[in-house]
């Protein structure tokens, strides 16, 4: 699916005004279809089996996965496996059929992300109080259950050990390698030509899964002034702006266009707006496994510009 790029009418008069650009990573410098996407169903699976004994593969589509992110609750990968998860549970306590609970649970997820998971099942009668616990979701993303199994597929034994200083349960090979990097030399040199240091980034990965990924290009980006959110606490989770903002202030830009991906990453950039603070929403599509639906999902919701990549960003900025 390709579209015309496009550009607000506001925006057109404001494209030079731009001092920084600031980008998330997951789905904008980095397609992840094959390495985060693939790592919420091994996770899935690998939870499934170990405490139910039960063989579940690739249960999550790209319905559930769009359906979930575009709630605004859901941009931490670990988060839309905590719901299907306790959907799974849900399931197999009410007896009824998964595709219709997940349509419902999906129907009734928010901003709150997994508080309006867990309250939706309160409301339902269902008790998951086991599971919740079990899954430790909201606890250390070194301790809790959930975070930890899905670390340990997503960085592959050598890399967990690195990182966490404990041994994976799991053999298989990282799946950050699987990452597909969309930044490239040329499109680079471009932002640097205009926007000079002040380039950073506000991402839900940590400093190391970013500096992994994008090694080649770590030298352009002021890291300083970046946030990892994964390193941070969960209150500080998008659509928080306080992280955006934290960066904003950093690089002291004046004027700020945001490239993200997700419904998070646009309600980030309009809290950051309430707290006055001058910057631009870029919306990402082309990474999705629902082209069609993000784009009208950005569309809908007035984002300043949709690009299907970031390689339309020299076109759209009119960098030379």
């Amino acid at each position: 699916m390709t579209k015309e790029i496009y550009i607000s009418d506001d925006m057109i008069q404001k494209i030079q005004k731009f001092d920084s650009i600031i980008f998330d990573c997951d789905g904008v410098l980095v397609d992840i279809r094959n390495s985060y996407d693939y790592a919420i169903n091994k996770t899935i699976s690998a939870i499934m089996n170990e405490l139910f004994d039960d063989k579940i593969s690739d249960v999550v589509n790209s319905k559930i996965l769009y359906g979930l992110k575009a709630s605004g609750g859901f941009n931490d990968e670990v988060a839309v496996v905590y719901a299907v998860v306790m959907t799974l549970v849900a399931s197999k306590k009410s007896n009824l059929k998964f595709k219709k609970l997940i349509i419902d649970v999906i129907n009734n997820a928010n901003e709150s992300g997994i508080n309006s998971i867990d309250n939706y099942f309160i409301n339902q009668n269902i008790d998951l109080k086991e599971i919740k616990l079990k899954l430790d979701y909201e606890n250390s993303r070194k301790i809790s259950y959930i975070h930890r199994i899905f670390n340990q597929l997503f960085y592959g034994p050598k890399l967990y050990e690195e990182i966490f200083k404990e041994k994976s349960q799991f053999s298989e090979k990282p799946l950050i390698d699987l990452d597909n990097i969309v930044l490239d030399d040329n499109l680079m040199s471009k932002l640097k030509t205009r926007f000079g240091n002040k380039i950073s980034t506000v991402t839900g990965r940590g400093n190391f899964a970013f500096s992994y990924s994008m090694k080649n290009y770590l030298d352009n980006f002021d890291m300083k002034n970046s946030v990892f959110l994964e390193d941070r606490s969960l209150e500080l989770a998008k659509p928080n702006p306080e992280s955006l903002i934290e960066s904003i202030s950093g690089i002291n830009s004046k004027c700020s266009l945001y490239i993200g991906d997700s419904m998070e990453d646009l309600m980030m950039v309009e809290k950051c707006k309430e707290h006055g603070y001058d910057v631009s929403f870029c919306g990402i599509y082309g990474s999705s496994d629902e082209p069609e639906l993000k784009y009208e999902l950005f569309q809908k919701n007035k984002a300043s510009f949709i690009l299907e990549s970031i390689r339309e960003l020299p076109k759209a900025l009119n960098l030379v």
